[in-house]
């Protein structure tokens, strides 16, 4: 791991250590582990190599998504593709960044000055970093349970929208989603009836523009939709979550 930052701790970074502390309701044994996580790449203006929050970006990835998989687990989606979905709707750099300014992140990093004037306590990537390196500061330093009590106190609204959406059948998700992320309304179309009357089956498309196109194949044309938009869903993974 890259060395910590000098035994010395100046009166100014304590003080946004302990704003941060206040923020998150978490104090730090291990205070330059602490400083850490809040300083960014750009702090000393290149005049001197600084230790800075990269590596513990590098891990709170890793452990923002085992927390994330271990809630979606426990909430019993119906397969593999779904999770992965939401999944990356809840560990996506933009997600981070929007915990980042709740905690009021930005105004306590540890940035350069020409990085200050450039808007840089607000962008989503210096944020998102930023809220990672903390989650795994957490992690490091108080454990696992106390990584998971940061996760859940501050994506906790967001897992319950991702369980809100579950409920919905997989024709209303993909109307949604599609429409939340800038796309057009799916259209489906009926490519085949086949059986008899008493025991029909019915082949129906979804069209997504810029998404692509999938089939459904039920026992009637609602259930073949469904089949239809769950089958696009999946094929898309995690992209249409991205496109937001």
């Amino acid at each position: 791991m890259t060395d910590a930052p000098a035994k010395k701790i100046s009166a100014t970074a304590m003080k946004r250590l302990a704003r941060l502390e206040v923020a998150i309701a978490y104090k730090f044994k291990d205070q330059h582990l602490g400083l850490l996580s809040l300083t960014h790449s750009s702090y000393g203006d290149g005049r001197r190599k600084k230790a800075n929050n990269e590596q513990l970006e590098f891990l709170g990835d890793r452990v923002l998504g085992l927390l994330t998989a271990e809630a979606l687990y426990h909430m019993n989606f119906e397969n593999e593709g779904g999770m992965a979905r939401r999944l990356n709707a809840l560990v996506r750099k933009e997600a981070c960044a929007s915990v980042a300014r709740k905690i009021g992140l930005g105004q306590v990093l540890l940035i350069s000055p020409s990085e200050v004037r450039s808007g840089g306590r607000d962008k989503t990537s210096i944020l998102g970093d930023a809220c990672e390196a903390v989650l795994a500061a957490i992690y490091i330093d108080g454990g696992y349970d106390e990584a998971r009590r940061f996760f859940h106190t501050f994506w906790k609204e967001r897992i319950n929208k991702i369980a809100d959406v579950s409920a919905k059948d997989p024709k209303t998700e993909l109307q949604e989603s599609a429409s939340a992320a800038g796309y057009g309304a799916p259209e489906y179309s009926v490519q085949d009836r086949s059986g008899p009357d008493h025991d029909p089956s019915f082949k129906i498309s979804v069209h997504v523009e810029g998404l692509g196109k999938a089939h459904g194949v039920g026992k009637s044309k609602k259930e073949a939709e469904r089949k239809a938009a769950a089958l696009i869903l999946k094929q898309m993974g995690g992209n249409l979550e991205h496109a937001k």
